[in-house]
């Protein structure tokens, strides 16, 4: 029977380097892996996977697979070759060194027992511009996975030593494949790997160590936060494994607009509507700012969209210790209606001839552009 060529297997190239080749496995072990997964074929698959891995992680068996294919380990077969010992493989190893730490349960009592930081956890918080602009506090509820009160993260009671590992953590069993017996090193079902068990199981985490809780937090948020920027609060994440450390609590702000002031970074911006007759004659009118009105002076002569800036009476960023600026943008407001008098006015006035003006300019241009 024809077998499968092993690069084949682990779908890589054959001019993958061993990095390549150990990610292929990894992803294989981790997709057909008879302790979690559940595809049919999971266990012939994994298998499969073993023995491809086997050869091509070993330098001088590649090139004997490459240069004479399967017939290489078979006795008699055309490489010359009778064959190499492989039940000295450990693939224990190997998944301690592929997933050690990644919590798939894999590897040796030592891996399994090691200290684990809780994963991190991440919040959205909606705030209005005013709560992102001055800071406020504000309480928070949220599910975090804590370390078990009742049994102080154990999981049981009346610790012993686990009698289907005798304390080693993992279970030896035994593979038989073309190349020989491997030996396979998979976490034991009873301890889940910590080499002890208990007579008693905690019955409130129900020997998990670990349980869920609803939690309130005060939280202070400061002052200039912007949409999308997010604050840490280092250990209010879930709680770690084994004693490790508690993962981290990210909260992510999502800020609302404002009906007049406009933010970019930590300038403000608003628009102040102005008649005609204020920009051309000038004016002093009230404005609002972050904190309160003030009276702006508006020169004669300004045109719609010039700008007028305030230093410092922009946003006070506490975290890059940055004010703003304020800006007031002119807007000038042309009238939809008129009285007789106000026509006759602007009427009297398209008659005056404005000289050194950007329309009596434009004009003259015009004029000559006709020539």
């Amino acid at each position: 029977m024809n077998k499968k060529d092993y690069y084949e297997i682990l779908g890589v190239d054959k001019s993958a380097s061993q990095d390549e080749i150990k990610s292929a496995f990894r992803k294989l072990a981790k997709k057909y892996h008879p302790d979690i997964s559940k595809e049919p074929d999971a266990e012939a698959k994994f298998k499969e996977a073993q023995e491809a891995y086997a050869v091509l992680s070993d330098e001088s068996k590649r090139k004997q697979y490459d240069q004479f294919g399967h017939a290489a380990f078979e006795q008699g077969g055309s490489g010359g070759f009778s064959g190499f010992d492989a039940s000295g493989f450990d693939f224990g190893d190997i998944f301690d060194n592929l997933f050690g730490g990644s919590g798939f349960g894999f590897g040796t009592r030592s891996s399994s027992n090691r200290a684990s930081r809780g994963s991190d956890q991440i919040m959205r918080i909606k705030l209005s511009f005013e709560e992102a602009v001055f800071g406020t506090t504000k309480d928070i509820q949220l599910d975090v996975v804590d370390t078990c009160p009742e049994c102080s993260g154990k999981g049981g009671f009346d610790e012993q030593t686990c009698e289907r590992c005798h304390g080693s953590g993992t279970i030896t069993s035994e593979q038989h494949t073309i190349f020989g017996s491997f030996l396979s090193k998979t976490t034991c079902p009873e301890c889940a790997g910590k080499g002890k068990t208990y007579r008693r199981t905690c019955s409130n985490c129900r020997g998990k160590g670990r349980i869920k809780q609803n939690k309130t937090l005060s939280v202070t948020i400061p002052s200039g936060v912007d949409n999308g920027d997010r604050l840490r609060l280092p250990g209010k994440g879930n709680a770690g494994m084994n004693g490790g450390s508690n993962g981290d609590l990210y909260l992510e702000f999502q800020v609302a607009s404002h009906d007049y002031f406009e933010r970019d970074e930590d300038d403000i911006y608003i628009e102040v509507p102005i008649t005609i007759t204020e920009a051309i004659l000038g004016c002093k009118k009230e404005v609002p700012t972050l904190n309160g009105n003030i009276k702006l002076t508006i020169p004669a002569g300004v045109d719609h969209g010039d700008k007028q800036r305030i230093k410092g009476k922009g946003i006070n960023n506490t975290s890059s210790r940055h004010k703003g600026d304020l800006y007031y943008v002119m807007k000038i407001v042309t009238p939809k209606k008129l009285s007789r008098e106000q026509k006759q006015l602007f009427e009297k006035l398209s008659k005056t001839d404005l000289e050194d003006t950007e329309i009596s300019k434009f004009q003259k241009f015009v004029k000559q552009n006709d020539k």
